[in-house]
């Protein structure tokens, strides 16, 4: 009877904590090989099939950039989940501020080669729903959007001169927000137009988290959606910039994982750990770029705790 009762208090108790409770700690799935073949490995090793009209979202990078995900390295998995490459025009001017010149950036770059692309607002914008967001209401986000069943998250892992560090939650909040959603994010939800550049920063960060998060959510709770990053050409620069520094660090690898959170978090962890890493770090730092994680752990986005899994 007494063991009856200690195990009614014990369930009792587990009633009241968080489902993230009972949460198991999500795989990051590493790779040394930065080959086709390493990349299929990954998506393989991630137990989730890429089904119905699969969108593959990336950075086709700005005119004068080369240091995006090559076609040559991804072809061969955008083709294996007959995906659509898609983006959104930018907010701060540029060769990709407009559909026709940013698809001209996409041929220019091989990315027609390989799939058809998509620009995501060419016709308009839709709103996604922020649940509970401190700064967002809503994600805007290109009307093309919706029709996707399957987002499949290619990321290339870099630098960033406002984010700190571009890895797949900066790809799927600035990356899917059409140029007003973009303005949307980078001021904290204050303003739908004009100047991107807000003295917040972490208010900045936050919202990035938030409206990753919608997107997330809108993918049948983050069942639809995966991510794969590959670090490679470690720029302090995003690809978005067409003058970036070079990198002065080694290639890394290819990461995979369901959580993106854990994804982001783990090729932190990496940059910190390698030898040459310091530009980086402190590109990193100087932007308190880690806040971006650290607020989409508490908004249960994802987990910061991970498992590193080398599959090599």
């Amino acid at each position: 009877m007494k063991h009856i009762l200690i195990s009614l208090l014990l369930i009792s108790v587990f009633a009241f904590l968080p489902n993230a409770a009972f949460a198991e700690t999500p795989t990051v799935f590493f790779t040394k090989d930065i080959t086709p073949e390493g990349l299929m490995a990954i998506y393989n090793k991630l137990g989730r099939e890429a089904e119905g009209k699969v969108a593959v979202k990336l950075s086709t990078g700005e005119a004068g950039n080369t240091h995006y995900l090559s076609p040559n390295l991804i072809g061969d998995l955008v083709k294996k989940v007959n995906g659509t490459i898609v983006e959104c025009n930018t907010a701060y001017g540029g060769s990709r501020s407009e559909t026709a010149m940013h698809k001209q950036v996409a041929e220019d770059h091989g990315f027609t080669k390989i799939a058809k692309v998509d620009i995501l607002d060419e016709e308009g914008e839709i709103s996604l729903p922020v649940k509970n967001g401190k700064h967002l209401k809503e994600d805007v986000v290109g009307s093309h959007f919706k029709n996707y069943d399957f987002v499949l998250v290619l990321t290339h892992f870099k630098g960033h001169a406002m984010g700190g560090f571009g890895g797949a939650i900066k790809n799927i909040s600035i990356g899917f927000a059409s140029p007003r959603g973009k303005v949307i994010i980078h001021t904290a939800g204050t303003k739908d137009s004009g100047s991107i550049w807000y003295d917040k920063q972490d208010d900045f960060l936050e919202s990035m988290a938030e409206a990753a998060k919608a997107v997330s959510d809108s993918l049948d709770n983050g069942k639809k959606i995966m991510y794969i990053s590959v670090m490679n050409h470690l720029s302090v620069d995003c690809d978005c910039d067409g003058n970036p520094a070079a990198p002065d660090m080694h290639d890394i690898g290819i990461l995979g994982s369901l959580d993106p959170v854990a994804l982001d978090q783990a090729c932190v962890d990496l940059v910190y750990k390698a030898p040459d890493g310091n530009s980086l770090i402190k590109r990193m730092e100087s932007r308190h770029g880690i806040h971006t994680l650290e607020h989409a752990a508490e908004i249960g986005f994802g987990s910061r705790e991970y498992n590193l899994v080398n599959i090599d």
